[in-house]
């Protein structure tokens, strides 16, 4: 994590409401995110839970909107090596060199996966956990990982992404989310 936070510090925090990875269509999914202000334990505790949760979904990052807190924050762990995790709060991307297409999914979208052209480069600046400011500059699948994530932080998702031709390719599990989520509602 930047400037060597240790989760370990953190896990220790006591339990807090349960989270859970919503799904498409939820509404939540599209709302404004707020800034975050307070760098407290409870966002501490809400980062060990995200990393939790991705780990067990078998991601490489999760957005705060995706667990269903509308906050500008996400994790992200692009190489799945141990010590790699990185919690990025309040990002801004900049300075994108290239494009490239690849296939994505998306923890809030089980079992769809979609050629998405990204930036091949680009840099990103957020805060940590302590309100530090710091930056990066990330290529390749790290830097598909922070736009995905970042989308998110903005409302958009995969679907908004997708062209006619994977939409039209995903229609039958895109029905069935929405169906599921009417149905638990």
């Amino acid at each position: 994590m930047p400037n060597g936070y240790k989760l370990a510090k953190i896990i220790r925090l006591g339990m807090a409401e349960a989270i859970k990875i919503i799904l498409y269509p939820d509404p939540r999914l599209k709302k404004a995110n707020e800034t975050v202000v307070a760098f407290d334990e409870s966002l501490r505790k809400l980062a060990v839970d995200m990393f939790r949760l991705m780990r067990e979904a078998k991601g490489v990052g999760l957005a705060a909107p995706q667990v269903g807190r509308n906050i500008r924050l996400f994790v992200a762990n692009p190489s799945g090596e141990a010590g790699d995790d990185h919690v990025y709060i309040n990002p801004t991307l900049s300075d994108p060199d290239a494009e490239d297409e690849a296939e994505e999914g998306c923890l809030s979208l089980p079992d769809i996966h979609v050629k998405i052209v990204r930036n091949k480069r680009v840099r990103i600046r957020a805060q940590d956990l302590d309100g530090n400011a710091f930056e990066q500059i990330g290529a390749g699948f790290p830097a598909r990982v922070w736009q995905h994530e970042f989308d998110h932080l903005n409302g958009i998702l995969l679907t908004d992404r997708m062209g006619p031709v994977a939409k039209m390719a995903n229609r039958k599990k895109l029905k069935e989310l929405e169906e599921n989520f009417r149905a638990k509602r």
